[in-house]
């Protein structure tokens, strides 16, 4: 029997991914499917509640502990923005690449290598001032995600191995990497045992917002960061040569190799700049939040990050809303089990569910009236 080529084999993937990555062609594509997917989402999240015998009063106050959780109080919109803030950058990366034709899976493994090379050089550099330590720590996790996940590109460029397949394994590659170098003595904080690394120093920390309100207010200036970052994406997707150029061959492969587009360097430059914003979400978390490495510290957040791209349709602004949705979803989610006591695997349900009829808007067509939908444009130049 015939094997397959791995051109073949590439082709039948991005048939498969296609068209749950596709950009938004209308206002309806980027806006209402996602709030209808939600209201389904917790619809149906209320009947898995029904079925394990959960009652109705405790249904209705574990969604208003959701509510409350989130955007209740300012220690709630505190938790929804610090939660947002490396699920939206680590999203404008994989919706980058995603207008780019690619499928950048591999955010996960992007921001340990980030938020790795951020702790290093955020506790070996000493003496410097704040406002050169801390912009070079996070220059550092940009570089180091963007040459790990820039590494993808080279491979699917010169080898023909799909960049799924790819990044898949350099996220476990990463994982263990992480548990090795915790131990090595340069880097596990001393006196400990277990794999952790040295805490940063201060003049690497990104300033807490809300400090002077309440000490416990974990919001950090990484929400500037993300904020810029969006413009940035935004402005290099639609207004640079660029991205049109990044466009072009996400849509039509030929055709932009027919205008003169290099498609591989635009491969190797996508998957690039994607990984390097995976990575500063890596750096946000360690500057932010964290404050020094350990196992599990990017806390799945790539891969979260992949359903905030699908659910913002690849558009910036699109990613901004949704990452400040799952951000509450994740802070509400607390909530909702300290006041209800639901489990917060709920919570995932949700995002789950949210996910399913994201992409697969032909089950949410259904339910819109159709009216609402008018068949979408494919053109390139759609923001």
């Amino acid at each position: 029997m015939t094997q397959p080529s791995a051109n073949s084999l590439n082709a039948r993937i991005d048939a498969l991914l296609q068209d749950s990555a596709k950009p938004a062609g209308n206002p309806v594509e980027m806006l209402i499917l996602p709030v209808v997917a939600l209201i389904i989402a917790l619809l149906i999240g209320a009947l898995i509640m029904l079925a394990t015998s959960v009652d109705l009063p405790t249904i209705a106050q574990s969604f208003i502990a959701l509510a409350s959780g989130s955007v209740g109080s300012l220690a709630a919109l505190s938790e929804t923005l610090t939660a947002a803030v490396p699920l939206v950058l680590a999203g404008l990366g994989i919706g980058l690449a995603f207008r780019a034709g690619l499928f950048n899976i591999g955010a996960e493994g992007q921001i340990i290598v980030g938020g790795l090379a951020t702790v290093i050089v955020a506790f070996s550099l000493t003496g410097l001032p704040v406002y050169l330590h801390l912009p070079i720590a996070l220059l550092a996790g940009i570089v180091v995600g963007g040459l790990y996940g820039g590494f993808a590109g080279l491979l699917r460029v010169g080898t023909g191995a799909h960049e799924v397949i790819s990044t898949i394994m350099l996220n476990l590659i990463a994982i263990r990497l992480l548990d090795w170098l915790l131990r090595q003595s340069f880097i596990q904080k001393p006196g400990r045992s277990d794999p952790i690394s040295r805490n940063i120093l201060e003049t690497a920390e990104l300033p807490r917002l809300l400090s002077f309100i309440d000490v416990n207010l974990r919001l950090h200036a990484g929400l500037f960061v993300m904020l810029a970052a969006v413009g940035l994406v935004w402005w290099l997707l639609f207004r640079s040569r660029l991205g049109f150029a990044l466009r072009m061959t996400g849509e039509n492969p030929d055709a932009a190799r027919y205008a003169g587009v290099r498609s591989g360097l635009s491969v190797v430059i996508a998957m690039t700049l994607a990984a390097g914003l995976a990575g500063l979400a890596g750096a946000c978390q360690i500057t932010g939040v964290l404050g020094r490495a350990s196992p599990g510290f990017s806390a799945g957040i790539g891969f979260d990050a992949i359903a905030v791209a699908l659910l913002g349709r690849s558009h910036p602004l699109g990613i901004l809303l949704a990452g400040l949705l799952f951000g509450a979803l994740e802070a509400g989610g607390r909530q909702m089990q300290v006041d209800a006591g639901v489990s917060i695997d709920l919570i995932s349900i949700i995002q789950a569910l949210i996910i399913v009829f994201v992409a697969a808007p032909l089950l949410i067509r259904r339910v819109l009236p159709a009216r609402l939908y008018t068949k979408s444009d494919t053109g390139i130049s759609h923001d």
